[in-house]
């Protein structure tokens, strides 16, 4: 199920004054990127006794880390049936153990250290467009079966229950999947971090690395700093000296709006208080603040002002839930992520104290925390885990050609499931109109029946008696003759 971005747009009111690097510094760990990966690493590094520094080049989560649905479930970009064609069963498990681990940890981060106005809500439901139900039962059952994925398969009866659309059919259910307020997360992650020791520059690009050596030298506008291990978490905003890098990601953009209070009449058309996705990708929303709609729109390879989706976004709303008419938008954000030629996040070691973490795409919450954790762990412990992530390797995404492809493509898998859906839907009319004819003609006959059955009024009729000979035919009967 893919993620988009919050209502939050701000940063806390309490956030530290932003502190740039105005000096030279020598550290374990040079963590490059202020968003959600890196900010993992350097916590749990600096849990581990490591001293770090993080270097921003604007402020903490001012991309798409700071501007997320929330959604925390456990999966990546690439569709579990692939995965496992790619790597085989085995090492397929031991990914998504570790993208559960992920989803895990920030549940643990964001409720055990009391985070203020995390707002975490439980359950994420994706819906199916299209009625397939034998396609939902194998996914169940390799989700709960082969990967001990807590799953429930709803019908599409409960499915219309809670989302009041004709539009949707079947559902599966993640009831330990939940929900947080994305800004706020990666603030208080920042907020440990520094707690624990780690060091965060913001307003400091890197202008060089030189990873060469024992220790490895950044250079920025105004300080020189040298660290054992550099890790690259700056997704697709590394900048020219990390160009080859950035080009092995597609740049995709997400927008979202927030509408105004919709008041009792958002429950009476959404019950469901979990994040709701389409198997498409097209739709993806979530009540927030009570009575307010969160919905993102589709993705775009292409940089927009936000504003501009506010208009389409009202128009797909009513078109999901006309009962809800044209509501007012409040707000419209979003941000950008980095999507892999493969689909699968870029973790690992590119070279002896160089590490990457990014490429993290539709599901950046479980998948940065998890590389946060292995990074951290592989520096500090020697662990290996990162090797599962080996046989995804990086891959040029096109550059400009592979946006307008990307953008092409988008539009034609949006299309080919708008068609989809629409003939699912003319389908199901279908059943339901010859189901009504059938019934209509079953007591027509039912009916019809009845008076057929039913002994007529009044007395009975007398079969008719035969008309009496004539005496020229009487003589000719009694004589035998012609």
């Amino acid at each position: 199920m893919p993620e988009t971005f919050t209502s939050a747009t701000n940063s806390p009111d309490d956030a530290p004054v932003r502190s740039r690097l105005s000096f030279d510094l020598d550290v374990d760990i040079c963590v490059v990127g202020a968003g959600l990966a890196g900010l993992t690493v350097a916590l749990e590094a600096a849990r581990l006794g490591a001293s770090v520094a993080v270097l921003e080049g604007r402020h903490v989560g001012w991309n798409a880390s700071g501007h997320q649905l929330g959604t925390v479930m456990p999966g990546y970009s690439l569709p579990i049936g692939e995965l496992i064609e790619r790597v085989g069963l085995e090492d397929a498990r031991e990914l998504w153990a570790l993208s559960k681990e992920g989803a895990d940890y920030i549940r643990a981060t964001a409720t055990e250290e009391a985070m203020p106005g995390i707002a975490l809500t439980e359950g994420a439901l994706e819906v199916s467009t299209v009625d397939a139900g034998d396609t939902l039962i194998s996914r169940l059952q390799t989700l709960s079966e082969d990967f001990a994925t807590e799953v429930e398969g709803w019908q599409v009866d409960r499915v219309r229950d809670q989302l009041k659309t004709g539009r949707y059919f079947h559902g599966i259910h993640y009831p330990r999947a939940f929900q947080i307020d994305g800004c706020k997360y990666v603030h208080g992650l920042a907020a440990l971090a520094r707690r624990a020791g780690a060091r965060i520059f913001e307003d400091t690009p890197v202008v060089s690395i030189d990873p060469s050596g024992i220790r490895k030298r950044i250079v920025t506008p105004s300080a020189r700093l040298r660290a054992s291990h550099i890790v690259l978490a700056g997704n697709v905003h590394l900048g020219a000296p990390l160009r080859r890098l950035s080009e092995t990601l597609l740049p995709v953009w997400r927008y979202a709006a927030v509408t105004e209070p919709l008041g009792e009449r958002l429950a009476q058309v959404i019950a469901f208080r979990g994040s709701i996705a389409d198997s498409d990708g097209i739709d993806h929303f979530r009540i927030v603040d009570g009575d307010r709609l969160l919905w993102a729109s589709p993705e775009t390879t292409w940089e927009a002002r936000p504003r501009r989706f506010g208009p389409a976004i009202q128009r797909r709303i009513a078109t999901v839930f006309p009962q809800l008419g044209k509501v007012a938008i409040a707000d419209v954000f979003g941000g950008a992520v980095g999507v892999t030629v493969h689909g699968m996040p870029q973790i690992g070691q590119l070279r002896k104290g160089l590490w990457v973490a990014s490429g993290f795409g539709r599901h950046g919450l479980n998948t940065s925390a998890m590389a946060g954790q292995v990074i951290a762990r592989s520096i500090l412990w020697g662990e290996e885990r990162w090797k599962l992530f080996s046989p995804f390797e990086l891959v040029w995404a096109g550059g400009a050609t592979g946006r307008v492809a990307g953008h092409l493509i988008g539009l034609w898998g949006r299309g080919h499931s708008a068609a989809a859906g629409a003939l699912a839907r003319y389908r199901e009319g279908a059943r339901a109109r010859e189901r009504m004819r059938e019934a209509r003609l079953a007591e027509a006959n039912r009916q019809a029946g009845t008076r057929q059955a039913r002994p007529p009024a009044g007395p009975r009729p007398q079969p008719p008696r035969p008309a009496a000979a004539s005496s020229q035919e009487s003589e000719i009967i009694r004589d035998g003759s012609v």
